[in-house]
């Protein structure tokens, strides 16, 4: 298991089962040691059961971001229940990395295995991660991110692309 999945495990398990938050550990790896947003995402049986992350970030490393997003992700997922002790041994994590996010002029600039899509209308902002399962189209990809940020499929947006690294 990778050292950020095994981070944002222990943090599920611990926060589930204790209400306590960890602490990072005390020899940081390399990827720990910047500063990114992240997302941590947990499915149980193959399907979707929690999804949260920071497109920038908000703490003052990487280590931090994932035990505060898992935290979010396991708990505070306004689309799931929270994770119970019970599902513990039934869920897989994935921890994505985010670079920079970059300005696109139109959709021709972006691909769904390869990038994720941050929509954009005022004050209004959608994001969704690549390569996600189902999400087969340019089109599809916007559209999700249009609705998660309440924006009208018609509307036009601002487009934005950023890549991650994922660890599973």
């Amino acid at each position: 298991m990778h050292p950020l999945v095994k981070l944002a495990r222990e943090t599920i398990e611990v926060y589930i089962k204790t209400g306590k938050i960890i602490s990072p550990p005390s020899v940081l790896t390399k990827e720990m040691k910047g500063r990114a947003g992240t997302f941590v995402s947990i499915k149980k049986h193959g399907e979707l059961r929690g999804c949260i992350g920071t497109l920038s970030p908000t703490q003052p490393n990487v280590a931090l971001e994932i035990i505060q997003n898992a935290i979010s992700t396991s708990t505070k997922d306004s689309r799931f229940s929270p994770v119970t002790s019970q599902e513990l041994n039934d869920i897989d994590i994935s921890v994505d990395i985010l670079s920079e996010p970059e300005m696109v002029s139109s959709p021709d600039e972006l691909d769904t295995k390869k990038y994720g899509v941050i929509v954009s209308k005022g004050w209004r902002k959608g994001l969704l991660l690549p390569d996600i399962e189902g999400v087969n189209t340019v089109e599809e990809q916007i559209y999700i991110a249009k609705r998660k940020a309440g924006i009208s499929p018609d509307e036009d947006v601002e487009l934005m692309r950023f890549e991650v690294k994922r660890y599973k």
